[in-house]
């Protein structure tokens, strides 16, 4: 959804939608992984579905699927939950999306930190 109503729409989603994770999924799934972010909400202009990207960072890939597939089965919970907070006439559908982005940025920080040390090793 373009325009500033859009993006404000997209802000006030991915905000809302974090909270939800954070502590009323997080309070029925103990096994959730520890680091969990709404890096962005696409909405639909009729408001009908919306595209949630998420960034699930944890060591282990099986906890990390685990949290995910989680998240798609609870969608409509959360949705129900927004619908509680958000005073919109209608709630779209949520489609999870996994975002990779903090799991490849740990790995370019590794690169960097590794080639910092064999430039130390050089000199």
């Amino acid at each position: 959804m373009k325009g500033l109503r859009g993006e404000r729409l997209a802000s006030q989603f991915r905000e809302e939608i974090y909270k939800v994770i954070s502590t009323k999924l997080r309070n029925r799934y103990s096994s959730l992984s520890a680091i969990i972010s709404i890096t962005q909400a696409d909405v639909a202009p009729d408001l009908k579905t919306a595209k949630v990207y998420v960034s699930i960072y944890d060591p282990d890939t099986a906890r990390k699927d685990a949290s995910f597939e989680i998240l798609k089965q609870n969608a409509g919970f959360i949705r129900h939950e927004l619908s509680q907070v958000l005073h919109l006439r209608t709630v779209p559908e949520l489609t999870f999306i996994l975002d990779g982005s903090m799991e490849y940025g740990a790995k370019i920080d590794k690169i960097i930190e590794s080639l910092e040390e064999q430039e130390k090793k050089d000199d």
